[in-house]
Parts: C-alpha cells; structure tokens; sequence
C-alpha cells in the first residue's frame, strides 16, 4: 500500500506524529481487505477547504470530518497497466480541526480519530457505505476490528 500524504496547513509536532498513524492504519485497512498493491491519496486541510469540497461535490454547506473521491465503481474491475505497480483507489480528504474536535468529543486520542477517519474514507473508496442499517453494521464493524489490529480501538 503506498500513501501519497498532503498536508495544506500548519501542524504542530504532536499533530504531525498523530498524523503519521494514517499509514499504518490504512496499510491495515489493505491486508484486512486482502488488496493487492494499491495506492491512496490523504490530504489534510482545515474546516473551510473541506466546507467548501462538501459544498461543491456533495450539496452540503457544511464541513464535515472526511471526503471520499474513488476513482473506480465499487463493480468496476480494477486494471493495472503494465508500467503500474499499484491500483489507485482515489483521494480521501481529512479535516484535522473536525478530527481534533471529534477526538476530545469522543474522548480519544487524536491518532485513533484520524486512523477512524483514514479507514472509514478507505472503505467508502472500495464501495463501502453506510446508507442503511445493515450497510453501516458492516461497515462500522470493519472499521473498529481494522484499527483494533493496530491498537487504535475504542
């Protein structure tokens, strides 16, 4: 699993090793789904930059805690051409004052919020959602064994 990071705000030290808790939660995220080589884009922006993508792509005027841009339908057969070495799945888009918001709300470290939101936007990019009961069953319960192998659970 290869993650491609982008950071478009200042960070502070603590939040920076915080942040560096994606990589290990998502390569996670890629053995429990048994993937092979893929490839992620994580970019971290404040409240404003993800208001304005929520606005633009999804129709709702607020921020929100994290965005899924999947490149591939969640029937669609991933090809990987010859010069490749890993599938690109699509971006995930991860605000990080929500994430520190809803880590002190929830009372949790602010990795564990982050490794939550890193996995949550992976499973959204392989077709996951959370739009009935069931679906969000599943998906929740996916998310927590994921960040329970790396010692992120509740």
């Amino acid at each position: 699993m290869r993650l491609e990071l982008g950071i478009e705000l200042e960070v502070t030290e603590e939040e920076r090793e915080a942040i560096s808790s994606l990589e290990k939660a998502l390569q996670a995220a890629a053995d429990f789904e048994e993937l092979p080589p893929v490839e992620v884009a994580v970019t971290i922006v404040d409240n404003e930059k993800i208001h304005q993508l929520n606005r633009e792509y999804r129709g709702i005027d607020r921020p929100t805690d994290v965005l899924s841009f999947p490149l591939w339908e969640p029937d669609e057969e991933w090809v990987i051409d010859e010069e490749e070495e890993e599938v690109m799945l699509g971006d995930i888009v991860i605000s990080l004052p929500k994430a520190k918001e809803q880590a002190a709300e929830y009372g949790h470290t602010l990795a564990r919020e982050l490794g939550f939101l890193a996995v949550h936007g992976f499973l959204h990019l392989l077709g996951y959602d959370h739009e009935t009961e069931q679906e969000e069953k599943e998906m929740f319960s996916r998310q927590e064994e994921i960040l329970s192998r790396i010692g992120l659970q509740r």
